[in-house]
């Protein structure tokens, strides 16, 4: 027997589905077992340039890193914030 789900509401803005998903349990509104697999080959990220200012010493040992790791070292610091945010 298929579980009843709730039905999905309907929102006004994207921030208001966002609040609502994030505290709410997705498994009572989507039925995640008829779920397939899609792939979005040209979906580019959304980015935007900043500038920031780090001392040369810093830099020399990101990039040192980064070399060691076989990534530019933009990408480097990339991840570091990535990870340093806890995803």
């Amino acid at each position: 027997m298929k579980k009843k789900l709730k039905l999905i509401p309907k929102f006004k803005s994207e921030k208001e589905e966002r609040d609502f998903w994030q505290r709410v349990d997705s498994t009572q509104y989507v039925d995640y077992s008829s779920a397939r697999h899609v792939s979005f080959p040209n979906l580019k990220l959304t980015s935007r340039p900043i500038t920031l200012r780090l001392p040369a010493g810093m830099i020399d040992r990101l990039k040192i890193q980064a070399h060691k790791m076989d990534i530019p070292y933009q990408s480097l610091i990339k991840k570091l914030i990535f990870d340093g945010l806890g995803r």
